[in-house]
């Protein structure tokens, strides 16, 4: 079977552009009618359909892409290798992050959700990083520290250590089961087979298993995420299934359309919070859901395999900036959009200056935190000698 030998710079910019959807959609979550941290004043139900349009599939896109990500670094390096370079990787983020990035989330969703126990911001810190904060309400308490958008990079990471864990004991069964799986995806098989594991997922986990982002308990997230890690790690060198994705790709947009249609009609008809949709129609559109999850991605895939072919400069760029991107973007999005919402703008123009004051601090800080040799590893980049020693046509691995 036909491999590719080096880095892939569509799954790059696919990567680089689910991120950059990702600041958008957690912008729209601060004004769509939905649980979020902090909300506007003013909820915009009009833009829960175009909240649609990403919400089946974003994540499981970037787990696939970092599976992919992944094999690109395991096939240079051994199992123990890649289980410590993931750790030096992602976990001084992700500790960074919870101590540092993430409690202005908690404090500021504390002063509107429960702004009877809000307090001075080092009052709550200290009681943040202690885990004595008691802050509970009817829904339940506020436990801290807390990962919040970062879980990603905490199932990442682990899914990467069990990952090395395995290589280390059946690297060769493993590589032989990558290229049977591009071997028998073929044609409508790659958008079937796919769409019916969802499906399975969707309904027989996703009723029991509420997604959490809690590690431990979050086993429909798990079968979802971890299937999607393990598919972009299996495949990500076969160049039939790239061409396979290519080949699909407007059969897979079309599928994909149709059936956001259909769920962002059931969803917004039945989006009542005492709504109760017929049981088979909630099963039915469990199916239909997993349609769009899966066709979705494999569109993406084959639009991105067909004209994302260039890397360069920009790319780059951008390829080792999304992780700093996606560390502050949501504490970003929170204060700003806090203290926004109460200088009564125009709710148009304040979005655009929340979305565009978002881009620019993480822009910012991207620019910061790569020139600042301390600060490189806290937001996911490698030290600026391991930069230097690495060939420029293969940028570090992207998380």
């Amino acid at each position: 079977m036909s491999q590719i030998s080096d880095r892939r710079p569509d799954l790059d910019w696919i990567r680089v552009g689910a991120f950059f959807l990702l600041i958008l959609y957690h912008v729209g979550m601060f004004y769509v009618p939905w649980d979020f941290h902090v909300k506007s004043p003013h909820p915009v139900e009009a833009i829960e359909p175009l909240m649609l349009l990403t919400n089946p599939w974003r994540l499981t896109l970037l787990f696939l892409v970092s599976g992919a990500a992944t094999r690109f670094m395991a096939d240079k390096m051994t199992a123990g290798g890649l289980a410590g370079a993931r750790l030096w990787r992602l976990l001084p983020p992700l500790i960074f992050a919870m101590l540092v990035i993430v409690p202005p989330q908690s404090f500021y969703e504390i002063v509107e959700q429960a702004p009877q126990l809000a307090e001075p911001f080092w009052s709550f810190y200290a009681k943040y990083v202690t885990a004595s904060g008691h802050w509970c309400d009817a829904d339940g308490c506020l436990i801290t520290p807390t990962w919040n958008h970062m879980w990603f990079v905490a199932y990442l990471l682990v899914y990467s250590l069990v990952l090395a864990l395995v290589l280390k004991m059946a690297r060769a069964p493993v590589t032989r089961l990558g290229d049977w799986l591009a071997d028998s995806l073929r044609g409508w098989g790659l958008l079937v087979w796919p769409v019916l594991l969802l499906a399975v997922f969707r309904l027989v986990l996703a009723p029991i298993f509420d997604v959490t982002h809690a590690l431990v308990d979050d086993w429909y997230n798990h079968a979802v995420s971890l299937s999607a890690f393990l598919f972009g790690f299996l495949t990500a060198r076969s160049l039939s299934m790239r061409d396979e994705f290519v080949r699909l790709r407007w059969p897979a947009l079309t599928l994909a359309l149709v059936a956001w249609a259909a769920f962002a009609a059931y969803a917004w008809q039945y989006r009542a919070d005492d709504a109760h949709p017929p049981e088979a129609l909630r099963q039915l559109m469990r199916v239909v859901y997993a349609v769009d999850q899966w066709c979705a991605i494999a569109a993406i895939l084959g639009f991105g395999g067909k004209h994302l072919t260039r890397g360069g400069p920009v790319l780059t760029y951008l390829t080792l900036g999304v992780f700093p991107f996606y560390i502050v973007h949501q504490t970003v999005i929170i204060v700003v959009g806090h203290h926004l919402a109460r200088v009564g703008l125009n709710q148009a123009l304040e979005a655009a200056i929340l979305i565009a004051t978002t881009f620019a601090a993480c822009f910012l800080t991207y620019e910061v935190v790569r020139r600042v040799p301390i600060l490189r590893p806290l937001f996911g980049l490698k030290r600026q000698s391991a930069v230097r020693s690495a060939p420029a046509s293969l940028p570090p691995a992207a998380a």
